[in-house]
């Protein structure tokens, strides 16, 4: 965050006097210009160079976080197929001993991160993701009043109907047994 003397650093008409009168515009500042304090004045924070915050990588962070994801997804899977093949291979040959956690689980993240950074390479699959995430970042997503409301409209449709088939089976069920005579 940018500090005040860093500001007025960087901006230094800003130290002049608000109350003084500037001759281009014929007299004293507007009411409007003295209504508003200069501490509610936007200040804009720079970032520091090399550095990026979210907002700057735009849709691009949702790329890196879905291969990450598809990393960490690959690893967990691979994870599993290792012990599931370890205990394979010891019922077969006893002196293997149990699945060992500290040689699957390295192996497991190794095989995730290079399988995410072969596609990350494969540029058709990459430019696939970063075009998902752009159509992704133009899609206008529910308020959350909209998704209550219709949370709402939908459980007490659910409830509704159930109870109208609940009272049609029992009256359909009434008239059979009058026809049938059932007990």
């Amino acid at each position: 965050m940018a500090v005040n003397e860093d500001v007025k650093r960087e901006h230094p008409q800003d130290d002049a006097p608000e109350d003084s009168e500037d001759p281009s515009r014929g007299g004293a500042s507007s009411e409007l210009e003295q209504a508003e304090p200069k501490a509610e004045q936007e200040v804009h924070d720079v970032a520091p160079v090399g550095a990026a915050s979210p907002t700057q990588m735009g849709t691009q962070r949702f790329v890196y976080a879905a291969y990450f994801a598809g990393a960490i997804a690959v690893a967990f899977l691979m994870s599993k197929l290792l012990g599931f093949a370890w205990l394979k291979v010891q019922s077969y040959k006893p002196m293997m001993g149990e699945p060992r956690d500290e040689i699957i689980m390295p192996v497991s993240a190794l095989v995730g991160s290079l399988a995410a950074l072969y596609y990350w390479y494969r540029t058709r699959a990459r430019q696939l993701a970063e075009e998902v995430a752009t159509e992704m970042s133009k899609v206008t997503w529910p308020t959350r009043t909209e998704v209550t409301n219709g949370t709402v409209v939908v459980i007490v449709t659910t409830i509704v109907s159930t109870v109208f088939f609940a009272l049609m089976d029992k009256f359909w069920g009434f008239v059979t047994n009058l026809v049938y005579g059932g007990t």
